[in-house]
């Protein structure tokens, strides 16, 4: 007879695994978005006249 509770636990630390390699490349790309220079928008007229927005 398998061994669930081996089973339930294998998978449930390599689900603990892939969180925590998601958590760890979200935190890195929210580091580079902050670290990175601030950009100067420029807003471009949209080409309607007043009286059509």
């Amino acid at each position: 007879m398998p061994d669930y509770k081996e089973m339930y636990f294998a998978l449930f630390r390599a689900t603990e695994q892939a969180i925590q390699l998601l958590i760890a490349a979200q935190r890195k790309c929210e580091e580079a978005y902050i670290e990175a220079p601030e950009e100067n928008l420029i807003i471009l007229p949209n080409g309607q006249k007043e009286e059509e927005q």
